[in-house]
């Protein structure tokens, strides 16, 4: 399916006509999960990109504008929620557009007071109660659930990959993540921290978008970007700052390997990361 300015702009003018004349172009930086566009200078189109997507719109719907007056700095607000129309089939929405520049090593002025901001914008989203919904599950891809979910796919990626990684301190680390199991009481989580759904102006943490897979269940989903993003110092101020246990921590390896296994095929610089997560150079 094809996703583009010209059908934002039917679906637009055919559900919104107030805002039917303002211009509609793509984003800078673009997602996988959705597809997302300016609509003048205030507001945003997202529209899922798969079937697989579309819980997200009424979730993000329902429970944004719960989130929101809890969190330090601004998360997406929804505007409107559209319909099926001009051959796209499904839900999508148009939010606030919020500005900022995608998080990376160019636009964080200081990675280790990042990593704090950050960790204070977890907290303060794990604190807020919802009565347990809407639970971690099919919807948030399972971030926020058990690790075992993924328990096949992880051990047939490390064993695809044996050569090009230490299979065998892979295996130890996935094992140590699975049997660090989450026993607390469920939190809200993001699902997907990673530098692309962080925005920053001034080098500081201005916004957080994309909560598609967020959910109700264990947090240690929220700890990639530990991996992903932060180096040594600013990674053990990311965990003093969030008060993470060992097994929260352990959990979280889990997760950023899971990810990086996943993803090296088509990402070679994951394999770095799966370095990383082993804490030892093992590639070979």
């Amino acid at each position: 399916m094809i996703i583009d300015v010209a059908l934002v702009r039917r679906l637009v003018a055919e559900q919104f006509p107030q805002w039917a004349g303002l211009p509609v172009s793509p984003v800078a930086v673009g997602g996988n999960d959705n597809r997302t566009f300016h609509l003048g200078d205030e507001m945003s189109v997202r529209l899922p990109s798969a079937e697989g997507y579309v819980a997200s719109v009424e979730k993000e719907q329902r429970w944004l504008p719960v989130l929101a007056p809890h969190l330090p700095v601004p998360i997406p607000a929804p505007l409107a929620q559209g319909r099926p129309g001009a051959g796209y089939p499904w839900p999508w929405s148009v939010n606030q557009w919020l500005d900022g520049t995608t998080a990376g090593p160019d636009t964080v002025t200081d990675q280790t007071e990042f990593a704090v901001d950050l960790a204070g914008f977890l907290t303060a989203l794990q604190a807020v109660d919802t009565g347990g919904e809407p639970a971690a599950g099919r919807h948030s891809f399972w971030r926020g659930a058990g690790l075992a979910h993924y328990d096949d796919e992880t051990r047939k990626a490390i064993a695809a990959l044996d050569g090009r990684i230490d299979a065998a301190a892979a295996t130890v680390e996935w094992d140590a993540a699975l049997d660090a199991q989450w026993r607390a009481k469920p939190v809200w989580f993001h699902g997907d921290v990673a530098a692309g759904n962080i925005l920053v102006r001034d080098g500081r943490l201005a916004a957080v978008i994309d909560f598609g897979t967020c959910g109700v269940g264990d947090p240690a989903c929220d700890l990639v970007i530990a991996w992903t993003f932060f180096g040594g110092p600013a990674r053990e101020a990311f965990r003093k700052a969030l008060n993470v246990d060992d097994a929260t921590w352990q959990r979280g390896r889990g997760w950023a390997l899971w990810k990086a296994l996943i993803t090296i095929e088509h990402h070679p610089d994951s394999a770095r990361q799966i370095d990383l997560i082993l804490g030892a150079t093992r590639l070979r």
